[in-house]
């Protein structure tokens, strides 16, 4: 008799936020969903059984902030160029399914994105897409106003890439908040979210203004503990929290990690975490230098927070379901039945580590996060020790 199940993962310790799950469950795939998340299925009842004893079943990891129209345009900063990375090397390998390009192109050069790393991706891709229309092709061209076209955004978005779209990025921008303007005229016109890279300015702009009267609740703030020229920061020069960080927070404004190549600074995060300052989104800024700096990839940087004495499952809930509510793709991050089979498995290995930051200062921890398998639309796309096929010797040897 045919089984019910593809695929079951058995034993495993599965951390499902949206759904309330924390504790010993099995999880059954059928083709690209999931079939059934309870204890004790049956191993009969599937093809495939792995045993995942002793490790972590998460949904698949949304990293929502990442650069990745890669390109060889040698003139180009980011948009099509080498320092954006092509996804699937870089998601599946740290439990990352769905990442969400953080406004690399613009109007005018997202069709090019599309065809050169969305449609060939086995990663999810989704995007935010620049108010400037070049997107980040240079920093001189991240200043031309003439370019910051709401309608032309909006239009993108609503009309032709509603499924792909899912906010609006303001970046780099050195003048005043003529770019944040635009971008949240474009926010309210095709209805969703800008997430904004507030900062090169001088002197600084006000952040409390930013967060309190330019942002909508709902708006992103990215690159929360960055310390750099031109930009205010959220720990002050006492090491405490700014008092109006918390009322942006509370109104609902989203801070986002980012980390980057120079956006995670431990004189930020640490006191942060320790007067209860946590992120809403734990994102990478995926690129080039960030991935050989102080972030490495998702599970090294979600590992910097478990270290920091946020839960597990705080982690897995700033990586997967708020992520997924605030892009508006609420069919992702979890694991309800009849749900997209995108799940991650975590050992955490125990022992004596050292996390950098974005300025090359390290922080010693226990514990870390590693990435055993990955299941993309219900077919197995990493597997770090070869837990889900059989060992070479329980086979006749062939040539």
């Amino acid at each position: 008799m045919a089984q019910q199940f593809d695929l079951l993962l058995d034993n495993g310790h599965v951390i499902d936020p949206k759904n309330g799950i924390d504790g010993r469950m099995d999880v059954a795939i059928a083709g690209d969903s999931i079939a059934r998340v309870s204890e004790d299925i049956p191993a009969s009842s599937a093809g495939r059984v792995v045993d995942v004893s002793g490790l972590y079943v998460t949904p698949g990891i949304i990293d929502m902030h990442a650069h990745v129209f890669h390109g060889t345009n040698a003139q180009s900063y980011i948009a099509d160029a080498y320092v954006s990375l092509p996804p699937d090397g870089f998601t599946f390998r740290a439990g990352v399914t769905t990442v969400v390009d953080a406004g690399s192109a613009g109007w005018k050069n997202f069709r090019t994105f599309k065809e050169q790393t969305i449609d060939r991706a086995k990663t999810r891709v989704l995007a935010f897409l620049n108010i400037v229309g070049v997107g980040m092709l240079g920093r001189y061209e991240e200043q031309n106003v003439a370019d910051m076209n709401p309608k032309m955004t909006t239009l993108m978005i609503r009309e032709l890439f509603p499924d792909l779209i899912v906010g609006i990025k303001s970046a780099h921008y050195w003048g005043d908040f003529t770019q944040v303007e635009k971008a949240v005229e474009a926010g309210r016109q095709a209805d969703v979210p800008v997430m904004v890279d507030f900062g090169e300015h001088d002197p600084p702009l006000s952040l409390e203004t930013l967060l309190m009267d330019k942002l909508r609740p709902g708006d992103i703030f990215t690159h929360t503990y960055s310390y750099t020229r031109g930009r205010e920061a959220v720990v002050d020069e006492n090491f405490k929290v700014k008092p109006y960080i918390f009322d942006a927070q509370d109104r609902g404004i989203v801070f986002d990690v980012g980390h980057g190549g120079g956006s995670l600074i431990w004189h930020q995060v640490i006191p942060s975490m320790e007067q209860g300052f946590y992120p809403d989104v734990i994102s990478s800024d995926l690129h080039t230098s960030s991935m050989n700096g102080g972030m490495k990839n998702m599970a090294n940087l979600m590992s910097k927070f478990l270290n920091m004495d946020m839960p597990l499952e705080e982690v897995i809930l700033r990586s997967t379901w708020t992520p997924a509510q605030v892009i508006g793709r609420e069919d992702l991050g979890h694991l309800s039945e009849g749900g997209v089979a995108d799940v991650a498995v975590f050992n955490v290995k125990e022992g004596e580590f050292g996390f950098l930051d974005a300025r090359g200062r390290t922080m010693k921890g226990n514990e870390k996060l590693e990435a055993e398998l990955t299941i993309r639309d219900g077919r197995i796309v990493w597997d770090l020790n070869g837990r889900a096929v059989p060992l070479w010797d329980e086979e006749p040897r062939r040539y």
